[in-house]
């Protein structure tokens, strides 16, 4: 895997960031076991310490867990997952409010714009 990462935060909050949206779209499945650290690194291209920062973060967020010896796992907590995943959603939809709002543009016209534009792109449908 070929990530870029942005200098202005910590490696390990990006790769918390890019593992919690692997899980909440599936492709890291529920009760799945996570490859190790060394996997990890590898194929991030980073120090194993640095994956064990982001594996932390999201064992406090109970997304994961350790078995001992035998690694770690996504969760199984179905309820979890979509309480992330709408905590994401909401803090994407907050950001792209706020931006529009900079440049003049209240909510109907945000609005508008996901509508018309960001309906038409990836095909996504309008509302």
């Amino acid at each position: 895997m070929n990530t870029e990462f942005d200098n202005e935060r910590p490696i390990y909050i990006q790769l918390a960031e890019i593992l919690r949206i692997k899980i909440i779209t599936g492709e890291l499945k529920q009760g799945q076991r996570i490859p190790s650290i060394r996997e990890l690194a590898l194929t991030m291209k980073v120090n194993p310490n640095t994956i064990l920062k982001a594996l932390l973060e999201l064992e406090k967020e109970q997304l994961i867990y350790t078995e001992r010896t035998n690694g770690k796992y996504v969760t199984s907590n179905q309820d979890l997952i979509s309480y992330v995943r709408s905590n994401i959603a909401n803090e994407i939809v907050h950001n792209y409010l706020n931006k529009m709002q900079i440049i003049g543009l209240d909510y109907q016209e945000a609005l508008k714009y996901l509508q018309n534009i960001g309906g038409k792109q990836n095909g996504i449908t309008r509302m």
